[in-house]
């Protein structure tokens, strides 16, 4: 960005934030089961999201536009799409977001904050990213996932500690 430009983004007071840029909101007391999503910080500093996949392929060539795709036969070798009761680790691809900048395509791979269970896709997304372009705290989020360890929001920057980290990026 030139100097003197600036982007304005929203940040929810109700949210804890990852390093990421990922949001996340316990929906009980007990933080059975997670909300998850993505900053509106994204699209502001990114580009506009123009493609959403919240279940990964093991394998990820289909990322790759330049790649044909394998036709391997063999089913040990088949991509397999993640979704409601499937496990993923911290390893683990959770999303992938496509944005555009100026003509610029970039494709940002989002691993989960922790070991979860997916209980809820939210599809929408999927057929109509700008949910998260115009709503990512409401009708943009993501997932919901259940916690295998503890969930601990604490270990998650809130609002106030989000905009400090936001202002030391260069």
């Amino acid at each position: 960005m030139a100097d003197g430009d600036y982007i304005e983004y929203s940040i929810a007071h109700d949210r804890k934030y990852t390093l990421d840029h990922i949001w996340v909101q316990a929906l009980d007391d007990k933080a059975e089961s997670v909300k998850i999503g993505i900053s509106e910080f994204v699209p502001a500093e990114y580009g506009e999201i123009v493609r959403v996949v919240l279940t990964r392929p093991e394998d990820d060539s289909e990322f790759d536009s330049d790649k044909e795709p394998e036709t391997n036969t063999d089913d040990d070798d088949e991509p397999t799409m993640m979704g409601s009761g499937d496990e993923v680790g911290t390893e683990d691809l959770l999303m992938t977001l496509t944005t555009s900048f100026d003509g610029e395509i970039e494709t940002l791979l989002i691993n989960s904050p922790f070991p979860c269970k997916i209980l809820e896709l939210n599809g929408e997304v999927e057929d109509n990213p700008d949910l998260i372009n115009d709503d990512a705290y409401a009708d943009g989020w993501c997932m919901i996932v259940e916690p295998l360890t503890e969930f601990d929001e604490d270990q998650y920057l809130d609002m106030q500690e989000y905009i400090e980290m936001l202002n030391e990026l260069p």
